[in-house]
């Protein structure tokens, strides 16, 4: 089957009809398959790509078959494959509705403990650098002059802010320690940044696909996500839609990732993300930055400057963590921004933590004495690993299609046609490899034709992990890892 449509935005529930589904859904061909299921295929990508919302009222029957130019027992049965298959739900008297094929687990409660024989691929998260055991032991070999304390620092040691100032200064971003607060990680960090500025009811430009974690944080506060599409291929292209959102839409809030979007892997080019910078000052947007992977460069290319730098007095608050550069173990991550709403968010900060760990800080500062050295071997190590993926991805999986990110840590792969990243997800799953599916990038059922693979696993496990890919693409399985539905179909 393919579908010949234009993608659209997202329709509001009160406003869909049946002539704008039929649009959506296009010339169905159904291959030799019974017609209804080559409608409900149809209705399925459109709810999938996003186009229709969870709880949308799907078209009357009788509408739809006009629409289509069907008989009334073909959409008839089309709407009971969707209601078999759990993308949609009849309510008596009511009507037939988008519904989700699966409850959706937390993306926190997807990271499993390490288990022998399973593949974790679910993180894109290296192992620990070679350098973290010095910068502990660095640390340890401090204590003495801080045990003496309470061992609480609010907003974090003067000693671990001056360092992360310093670094945003020496990239072009002049910075003091008052303007940095100290948090367990990069999530916890969003946490702090939604909690003190997100309201309900407020809307957030988002990028799409985007990461998790931060949707599941605002739609806990909530926001409105207002997702405005990202394409790893013409990056820029992204600038002017986020302008048309943000006219279409008033947000008050942006969160974007300008450097290895993840899973995109799309980079703003300079000038591309000057000009968004002064686009969201236009608008009056407070704009949360992601720079977790800003560092993670693997072309070859100079590290650009901060967000934010052309357009200064603006409002803007940028994120960082040493997870990806040295280790998801280490919880230390910060957010900085200009002295006013540093204020209210460590207000915020206090109310649910005295302190991030002082021996991690310590060690932090550590690291940061050495984080030019940290990068290059990070970058070696993870261009290594993602060509080494590439070559595995070509060679077995040859129909699988990605753009190779010049920096970041995972493939994002648009699957062969017909082919369902929940499915991917639950027939790897049978053989021990775990993933997170396309469509925990989006919203709605964005992305189900998108799989993220990351390239920060052991190098025996990338070739393990592809194998298995290409095996149960092509039909194998087997008795695998206890997993249960909700957290695989995400």
């Amino acid at each position: 089957m393919t579908i010949d449509r234009k993608q659209t935005a997202v329709f509001d529930a009160a406003v869909f009809d049946a002539k704008t589904l039929a649009k959506l859904v296009g010339v169905i061909e159904v291959d030799g398959q019974p017609l209804y299921r080559g409608i409900a295929d149809g209705l399925r990508r459109v709810i999938a790509d996003g186009s229709i919302g969870t709880g949308s009222r799907l078209p009357p029957e009788r509408a739809l078959s006009q629409a289509l130019g069907v008989s009334r027992v073909t959409v008839t049965s089309a709407y009971r494959e969707l209601r078999e298959k759990g993308w949609a739900e009849a309510v008596h008297g009511a009507g037939t509705f988008v519904a989700s094929p699966a409850e959706e687990t937390s993306w926190g409660t997807m990271m499993l403990p390490p288990s022998a024989g399973v593949l974790d691929f679910v993180n894109a998260a290296p192992e620990a650098s070679p350098f973290l055991p010095d910068a502990f032991a660095g640390a340890i070999g401090a204590l003495d002059s801080v045990l003496p304390g309470h061992g609480y620092a609010p907003t974090g040691t003067q000693a671990l802010r001056t360092a992360i100032a310093a670094r945003y200064t020496v990239r072009g971003l002049p910075t003091s320690p008052d303007q940095i607060i100290v948090t367990a990680g990069a999530g916890d960090a969003a946490h702090l940044v939604f909690e003190t500025f997100a309201r309900p009811g407020n809307r957030v430009l988002i990028e799409h696909p985007t990461y998790p974690g931060a949707v599941e944080v605002l739609d806990s506060v909530g926001a409105v996500s207002v997702p405005v599409p990202i394409d790893a291929a013409d990056p820029d292209a992204f600038v002017d839609d986020a302008d048309r959102a943000a006219r279409q839409n008033a947000p008050t809030l942006a969160y974007l990732m300008p450097d290895f979007s993840n899973p995109s892997g799309a980079r703003l080019s300079e000038n591309g993300r000057r000009r968004l910078s002064a686009t969201m000052a236009r608008h009056g947007i407070v704009t949360i930055v992601d720079e977790v992977a800003a560092d993670l460069v693997l072309d070859g290319s100079a590290s650009y400057e901060p967000f934010g730098v052309p357009t200064p007095g603006t409002p803007t608050i940028s994120i960082g963590s040493l997870s990806k550069t040295v280790w998801g173990g280490l919880r230390v991550g910060w957010v900085r921004s200009d002295v006013e709403l540093v204020s209210r968010m460590a207000r915020t900060y206090a109310r649910r933590q005295l302190s991030v760990s002082i021996l991690e800080q310590a060690t932090a500062v550590h690291l940061l004495d050495s984080f030019d050295d940290i990068l290059t071997a990070r970058r070696t190590w993870l261009l290594g690993q993602r060509d080494l993926l590439v070559s595995h991805m070509r060679a077995e999986l040859p129909d699988w299609d990605f753009r190779i990110p010049d920096g970041g840590l995972s493939l994002w792969c648009s699957l062969p046609d017909g082919t369902s990243t929940q499915d991917v997800v639950r027939r790897a799953a049978s053989r021990n490899l775990l993933l997170a599916a396309g469509t925990r990038f989006g919203t709605g059922y964005a992305f189900d034709d998108k799989l993220r693979v990351p390239f920060t696993r052991p190098s025996g496990e990338l070739g393990r992990a592809v194998r298995i890919l290409a095996e149960t693409s092509s039909g194998a399985a087997g008795e695998g890892h206890p997993v249960e539905p909700a957290e695989l179909v995400v």
